[in-house]
């Protein structure tokens, strides 16, 4: 398929598009990046098996900050380890024994307060 560069605009539909001269400028995010609370925090990465089958999971804990901030972590989390995971209770659980990655990618966020924990 071929795309016609010489599209014509109608009068109206070029109106429609604006001036880009007087658009308004676009507003920067005003709210906290996650990289502000995660060096404000004390991060504990925990290992657990009980409960779980006897199966490990990589629990983060002491991450200071709201829910939708703390889904963008443990989604680059579980992109980065390459397993499932979940978010509740103010922790993240992360499937597998992965606390060295995610003690690293919080290192490279800015953590200043960040200890491995469990077994």
């Amino acid at each position: 398929m071929s795309k016609n560069k010489n599209n014509s605009l109608s009068w109206d539909a070029f109106q429609k598009l604006g001036n880009p001269e007087n658009a308004p400028e676009e507003k920067e995010e005003k709210m906290d990046k996650p990289d502000h609370f995660i060096s404000k925090s004390t991060i504990r990465v925990h290992l657990e098996k009980k409960g779980r089958g006897g199966k490990p999971v990589s629990i983060v804990r002491g991450l200071k900050m709201t829910n939708a901030l703390m889904k963008n972590i443990e989604k680059d989390l579980k992109s980065i380890c390459g397993v499932g995971g979940t978010q509740k209770n103010g922790e993240i659980i992360i499937q597998g024994d992965k606390r060295d990655k995610i003690i690293e990618y919080f290192k490279k966020k800015g953590a200043k307060d960040i200890k491995k924990s469990g077994a």
